[in-house]
């Protein structure tokens, strides 16, 4: 063996050997182990569910927000094809100009943050710390067109990130 391949061998080697030093003390070291446990949290503070849900586990109110009669019932029909659990359908007198507003409590973040994926992260969000149900209220807007199809949806949810709890709020503990 030459020594140019001998050489090349022993750096490589080197720096196999740094990099696993180098993991190995960031695994130790680490400092973000209970992120987003709640811990530190204050006690009259909610706790979020931000556990991203199913579709089947997703309970919604569909309220129409425009001047369209019956939207509600077809956007209500299209969330129960797509396996949402439809608690009621309305009109809501206060008009809207958005795409959608959502209206969720500490149990419906993960809820909202699905259903704002098949408005492709255009819903506005309505956070009210002091409802106690898990239940999302989706008010359709003048800016309403359609849902995702579900390749859009996964795409929104892949550029939405993970659910985070709202401001005023701490994850809830993953303790089961």
């Amino acid at each position: 063996m030459s020594f140019a391949r001998v050489r090349a061998l022993v750096v490589v080697g080197l720096l196999a050997v740094v990099a696993l030093v180098f993991v190995v003390v960031a695994l130790v070291r680490d400092t973000q182990s209970n992120a987003g446990a709640g811990e530190g949290c204050p006690d009259d503070w909610p706790r979020a569910d931000v556990t991203l849900r199913d579709h089947k586990d997703v309970k919604i109110n569909v309220l129409n927000g425009t001047d369209r009669p019956g939207l509600a019932a077809d956007v209500a029909g299209d969330f129960r094809n797509r396996d949402f659990q439809v608690q009621k359908e309305a009109t809501q007198k206060k008009k809207i100009d958005d795409v959608a507003v959502l209206r969720y409590g500490p149990k419906g973040v993960g809820s909202a943050h699905l259903l704002r994926a098949y408005f492709l992260g255009d819903a506005e969000l309505e956070y009210d710390p002091k409802r106690e149900n898990d239940v999302v209220d989706v008010v359709l807007g003048g800016n309403f067109q359609q849902l995702a199809t579900i390749t859009e949806v996964n795409q929104s949810l892949g550029d939405l990130g993970a659910p985070v709890a709202p401001p005023g709020s701490c994850p809830m503990s993953v303790e089961g």
